[in-house]
């Protein structure tokens, strides 16, 4: 007799936002939709993160987990058409040079004046500089989901972060809702786009408020475990210099300062269950995990997140990928039964005397 196939676990994923590396948590779906020992339960996201759970959510619906696959490399390959002529792809030349250096990856610097560029958005607006809003993104989303398919999936719960421009709160938007422009919205940076108006309020991209957001995740959670899909790195070593450097490490710091409130609430709840004085039942103990790759992503600036060459997207997916193979083969027992992360280590030293080690 053959022995009786375990179900599969199931798993939640929150997906951070970051442009273009979001081909990295590309490449770590591609990996997790390959392994029917995983069901997805639920996918929190912001911006990039939103729309790689978009289209697994629709493909999931349509065809399963190969139409989602076939799906998200769809999209991405939409994108790169997207931004043929965006300043910040590489030219045949440049990544021909990167080529015969082994690694297009290593190398994130597009166009020589691509720095200037960056620096004019800066300091304009986007209600002068792109009167119309246009953004090709919202063509590629229109063209490959089904967002009926979106509103009626319910295998999936999808939550989606954009931020409220007025009030500076998160709101949260749902498979019942979904469109296109609540996807946008969710994307909108505000040195690029005008704001997006939803039923009367005005968003901007989620990351600022819920990068990924997890506590959607808490409330009747159809599983403990949520996987974070990260591309902003937390720790970056040394002291940044130049101006670029500033700017880059500010907004990693800006766009993982949500993430790390609720690390920090997770703990502290953790903790409080640990030492009975939260009722195990009425607060949930989540399981936390998190899949990266900072030696890889850690070298990417800022810039990089605009890059639309889908040779730069197929390197970040093949990272991506072997991130998740390397993440399931060492923890995939600990699913259901510990977290991954230290969350008490991680936030050790933050009272009292600097540690010089």
């Amino acid at each position: 007799m053959s022995a009786r196939k375990s179900p599969p676990k199931r798993i939640n994923l929150a997906l951070q936002g970051g442009g273009a590396l979001g081909a990295y948590t590309w490449g770590v779906l591609d990996r997790i939709l390959e392994d029917d020992r995983l069901e997805i339960a639920a996918i929190s996201g912001a911006s990039a993160g939103a729309m790689n759970g978009v289209v697994v959510c629709e493909a999931l619906v349509e065809g399963g987990r190969p139409e989602a696959r076939v799906a998200l490399r769809r999209f991405w390959e939409g994108i790169a058409r997207a931004g043929a002529a965006s300043p910040f792809r590489r030219s045949p030349l440049h990544a021909m040079m990167l080529s015969s250096l082994g690694s297009v990856v290593g190398d994130a610097i597009t166009a020589p004046w691509a720095w200037w560029l960056n620096a004019m958005a800066d300091a304009s607006s986007p209600y002068t500089t792109n009167p119309l809003n246009l953004n090709p993104v919202g063509d590629v989303l229109d063209g490959l989901v089904d967002f009926d398919r979106v509103r009626q999936c319910r295998t999936i719960r999808l939550y989606v972060a954009a931020t409220n421009v007025e009030t500076g709160r998160a709101r949260i938007f749902t498979n019942s809702e979904m469109t296109a422009r609540h996807v946008l919205a969710s994307a909108c940076l505000p040195q690029m786009f005008q704001a997006v108006e939803i039923d009367g309020a005005r968003y901007w991209d989620g990351g600022y408020m819920g990068n990924p957001p997890l506590f959607p995740l808490f409330d009747k959670p159809a599983s403990r475990d949520v996987i974070i899909v990260q591309i902003n790195p937390i720790v970056r070593p040394g002291v940044p210099k130049t101006a670029a450097e500033i700017t880059s490490r500010v907004n990693e710091i800006t766009f993982n300062a949500s993430l790390l409130r609720e690390f920090h609430a997770i703990d502290f709840v953790a903790r409080l269950l640990d030492q009975g004085r939260l009722e195990e039942g009425r607060y949930n103990r989540m399981l936390i995990h998190v899949v990266s790759d900072d030696a890889a992503l850690l070298p990417l600036g800022s810039m990089a997140k605009l890059n639309t060459d889908f040779s730069f997207f197929e390197e970040l997916f093949a990272i991506g990928r072997l991130a998740a193979d390397r993440w399931i083969d060492d923890h995939y027992g600990d699913l259901g039964e510990r977290s991954t992360v230290d969350l008490h280590e991680m936030f050790a030293g933050e009272i009292g005397p600097p540690s010089h080690g």
